[in-house]
């Protein structure tokens, strides 16, 4: 997922200083009048055009949100990096960004909380919607031959490296030894194609891409890292759960709708996709789908604490419960 980073304090601080009253939606909902139909809540949700959020784009056409008189707008943005801020300050009312940015962004104070699961691992070893792969002759059998070796995430210091340094201690290799190089997703297969990588780090659709050019899979490192593993999560702020509580409510019911849908509906997520990103129809039919149960999965939450703590990403482990929906 792209350009998920860490958040400046400051930086979140400052929008949220601007942000200030953010939208009415933030507060309690006004009463209709007498005999007049209540007004649906408008929601901001600020998004990713990954595949990854699917079924919140299947959940909006289905009427999931609209029959809990919810008004849904997606944004999309860059990354977490984006988002997180833009939920503190209330330009959004709920945000997707992956759990180690989240884990980062709670470290640092900002007052977050998710709210629903947003994507999985599917906790298949070889089978997953993200993987490390590298050229077809390349001499790399497995994850502990990248000790030493050069491997592209597209977000240094985030849950890319961490998942990967995972995977190389798995296999009995020292973590510490692999260099990592911060490249966009989509320029990743190309690089690693003129060996100007010796491996990368892709989500779908890049992983199906670099396939067809040829690359192989050497590690599923989400798989590795924990047992089904949740990747990314919806989030609101501490402000709106204090002052519309019923709206969470009611945005964590439509998601669990959503989510629901989505595995079971793989033919609708694929022809959704194309609708809020670019890949053309013929790669969605190839890609593997990640995995969309309706819970957090705690466990491995807290697995990507530790692998950040251990991993130096932050001196000490934020408290979950305060994080954890």
């Amino acid at each position: 997922m792209r350009r998920l980073a860490a958040i400046p304090l400051s930086a979140a601080l400052l929008l949220a200083a601007a942000g200030c009253g953010g939208n009415s939606s933030t507060g309690t909902p006004t009463p209709a009048a007498p005999g007049q139909p209540v007004q649906p809540d408008k929601v901001a949700a600020g998004v990713i055009a990954i595949v990854d959020v699917a079924p919140i784009y299947l959940g909006k056409q289905k009427g999931f949100f609209s029959g809990r008189n919810i008004d849904l707008t997606l944004s999309t943005s860059q990354g977490g990096a984006a988002i997180v801020p833009g939920v503190v300050s209330g330009q959004f009312q709920f945000g997707f960004s992956n759990v180690t940015s989240l884990i980062l962004a709670k470290s640092r104070g900002l007052p977050i909380k998710m709210v629903s699961n947003g994507v999985a691992s599917t906790g298949k070893d070889g089978a997953d919607f993200g993987g490390v792969l590298v050229k077809a002759d390349s001499p790399i059998q497995s994850a502990k031959d990248l000790v030493g070796k050069t491997v592209a995430v597209n977000t240094l210091k985030n849950i890319g490296d961490t998942t990967v340094r995972a995977s190389v201690r798995k296999a009995g290799g020292d973590p510490a030894a692999v260099k990592f190089v911060e490249l966009a997703f989509p320029d990743q297969p190309a690089a690693l194609a003129a060996g100007r990588v010796d491996a990368i780090w892709v989500v779908e659709p890049f992983v199906t891409a670099a396939k067809a050019q040829g690359a192989r899979l050497v590690a599923s490192n989400y798989v590795d890292a924990a047992a089904d593993l949740t990747v990314a999560t919806y989030f609101t702020s501490q402000e709106l759960i204090a002052k519309n509580p019923d709206l969470v409510k009611r945005f964590k019911e439509a998601m669990a709708e959503s989510l629901a849908y989505a595995a079971a509906h793989p033919d609708e997520v694929r022809a959704i996709i194309g609708t809020y990103t670019q890949i053309a129809a013929d790669v969605t039919a190839k890609i593997t789908l990640p995995a969309w149960p309706a819970e957090v999965n705690k466990a491995s939450v807290q697995t990507l604490t530790d692998l950040a703590v251990q991993d130096k990403l932050l001196e000490k482990a934020p408290a979950l419960d305060e994080l954890l929906p």
